[in-house]
């Protein structure tokens, strides 16, 4: 019995700390292909400055969010509030869109 009470709790850990809550990005929200020239087809990134003056690429996965986000900016960025969940991949800063907001 303790070690099914043990388990829970070290299972129940686990979940609470693989879990990743939204960020919010706010910056340029533009195309990675078009305008920055970064990437091979068309996607959304999003450009931020961060405290000490330099800018981060975050850029999107494919979801429904992302795609809807890069028909507004390509071909011209736009001010943005983006949030979602921020990662890596193949040395990438990468975003999840959950929620955008053109300024």
């Amino acid at each position: 019995m303790k070690k099914i009470a043990l388990l829970t709790i070290i299972t129940a850990a686990l979940a609470l700390s693989s879990y990743a809550a939204d960020t919010k990005l706010e910056g340029t929200a533009t195309c990675a292909k078009c305008d920055l020239g970064i990437a091979e087809k068309c996607q959304a990134a999003v450009v931020v400055k961060t405290a000490d003056g330099k800018t981060e690429t975050y850029l999107s996965d494919g979801n429904d969010k992302a795609k809807a986000l890069h028909k507004e900016i390509c071909k011209g960025g736009k001010e943005a509030t983006v949030e979602g969940t921020v990662g890596e991949k193949d040395g990438k800063k990468t975003i999840t869109i959950t929620n955008y907001a053109i300024k």
